[in-house]
C-alpha cells in the first residue's frame, strides 16, 4: 500500500515535526559517528532528517516511531529502511534486543 498523505502531529504524543530542510541537514551532519556504524533516530515523523542520515556513508540508519501514521508514511517513502523501522515507544524500547552489545549513535529533534 502506498501512503501519499501527510502525517498530522498528534498532541497526545507530544509530536512536533521538523520541516526545515537546512536544519535537518545540519543536525544530521553533526552526529558523532566515531566508533559506530549505526544510528537510531527517535521520532522521525515524516523522515525530514532521516533522508540526510541515509546519505551518510557506511552508516546503517534505524528509526523508532510510536505513531502508526508516521510508520506507514516512512515505509511508503523510505522503503530502503522498512525493515529497520521499530514501531514502538522509545521510552519502553530495549536497545539490547535490537543492537545487542553494539554501540550506536542516537539522534532526535
Amino acid at each position: 500500500m502506498r501512503y501519499n498523505g501527510q502525517v498530522r502531529a498528534k498532541k497526545h504524543l507530544g509530536q512536533h515535526f521538523l520541516k526545515d530542510e537546512s536544519i535537518a541537514e545540519r543536525i544530521a551532519n553533526v552526529v558523532p559517528f566515531e566508533g559506530v556504524d549505526k544510528v537510531l533516530e527517535v521520532g522521525p515523523g515524516m523522515g525530514v532528517m532521516t533522508k540526510y542520515l541515509l546519505r551518510m556513508p557506511h552508516i546503517e540508519t534505524w528509526v523508532v516511531e510510536i505513531d502508526r501514521d508516521s510508520v506507514s508514511y516512512l515505509k511508503a517513502n523510505y522503503n530502503v529502511i522498512s525493515a529497520r523501522i521499530l514501531e514502538e515507544d522509545f521510552l519502553k524500547w530495549n536497545p539490547s534486543l535490537t543492537f545487542g552489545d553494539e554501540r550506536f549513535a542516537l539522534i532526535g529533534n
